[in-house]
């Protein structure tokens, strides 16, 4: 059954990985026989509420793709219009993306304005309980849960938590699909020669947005404690600062490691995610908390180990001592895998494991689970 699908959120020509989710999504449900178009924001935040330098990509627009700005986050009268507009096209299924409680309003009340008895409303919750949190949070979350007749989780541990929200909406878990967007995976010595590095050391990769909650200073920590023993180690720190530059910036000239961290802190275009990823032997996710985290699925799109800390969901896609290693939130122990990995370098075991994973993790699963809970939600109604 063809479905007329319309994506509410984040695309094109705002930048980052829930614009690059929902153009992802949308291409996968048109390769399934679907019509979808993507309606996304004139204002997505205010200049006072973005942490970043720019929320707009430098990227070419997707021409392959239906992308309609009408969405101003702040704005009510915006809402119904783009109510409206839903309602005048006629679409079965409406999907909105939920990360974070400050677009409660705007996307509960065009879900509630744009629903009725044909077309249902379907969020994926990236996450519920946010990882920074200010007050009222719970009272936006409540009143966005209540305009959806469905959701999508993408972890076990948005799953549980959602038991805080939901009484009788369907639940559907499925893992979050790999990122398959970035192009093909080079060399070693190619990426590492593109971003100018020297191919004698051994290079750990952060990547993504820089935020506190990801603990960038654990694993500067790590690093430190590493070089004690390998004094081939490097870090590449690659992504915007969205938290104050200064702390890192002083701990790395405290810890005297400024020559053995590479800091890339502006934003990464599509172009050259690549580069990093197939430059880097190993990723690291020093999380201090986490739901789950679409880097995990980036290493496994680009087969790299990651040794992450065992928070959230990230356990689901980082299997110990197969496609990487757990740890706790504790420095020592990061740099004890760390060190782990390039003493034993456990590359082509982990990588056959890893190739596992980009099977489970197909974009043709995900949409198929899509279209299954839009029919369970039929059903019940």
């Amino acid at each position: 059954m063809s479905l007329k699908i319309c994506i509410v959120g984040t695309a094109y020509p705002y930048k980052g990985g829930i614009a690059m989710f929902n153009e992802r999504l949308a291409r996968e449900m048109i390769s399934q026989g679907n019509q979808v178009d993507i309606i996304t924001f004139t204002l997505q935040y205010p200049k006072f509420f973005f942490p970043g330098k720019s929320q707009f990509s430098d990227d070419p627009k997707p021409e392959d793709l239906t992308i309609i700005r009408k969405v101003n986050s702040v704005n009510p009268l915006s809402w119904m219009t783009t109510a409206r507009k839903i309602k005048r096209g006629n679409y079965d299924l409406i999907i909105a993306k939920y990360w974070i409680p400050a677009m409660g309003p705007s996307l509960g009340s065009i879900m509630r304005m744009a629903r009725s008895k044909s077309t249902k409303g379907i969020s994926i919750i990236d996450n519920i309980i946010p990882h920074e949190k200010r007050f009222g949070d719970q009272s936006l979350s409540n009143y966005f849960v209540k305009s959806v007749d469905g959701f999508a989780v993408m972890s076990r541990k948005v799953e549980q938590q959602m038991d805080q929200f939901v009484n009788q909406q369907p639940i559907s878990y499925v893992p979050h699909p790999i990122y398959d967007t970035y192009g093909d995976i080079v060399p070693r010595d190619h990426a590492l020669k593109h971003l100018g590095l020297d191919p004698q050391y051994d290079y750990v990769l952060f990547f993504g947005y820089i935020r506190d909650y990801k603990g960038l200073d654990i694993l500067l920590d790590a690093i430190a404690e590493g070089l004690k023993t390998n004094s081939n180690l490097r870090l590449i720190v690659a992504g915007e600062y969205y938290s104050d530059s200064q702390k890192y910036l002083s701990q790395i000239a405290r810890l005297g490691i400024a020559n053995q961290v590479i800091l890339h802190t502006n934003f990464i275009s599509n172009e050259e995610v690549r580069y990093f990823f197939c430059a880097a032997d190993l990723i690291a996710q020093s999380y201090k908390s986490a739901t789950q985290s679409g880097i995990s699925q980036m290493a496994i799109y680009f087969e790299k180990p990651i040794v992450s800390t065992n928070v959230g969901g990230l356990p689901e896609t980082v299997l110990h001592d197969k496609t990487g290693y757990l740890t706790n939130v504790d420095s020592n122990e990061v740099a004890n895998a760390i060190l782990k990995y390039f003493e034993e370098r456990p590359t082509e075991r982990f990588r056959k494991e890893i190739q596992k994973l980009k099977v489970l993790y197909s974009w043709k699963h995900f949409g198929s689970k899509l279209v299954e809970l839009y029919n369970k939600i039929n059903t019940l109604s």
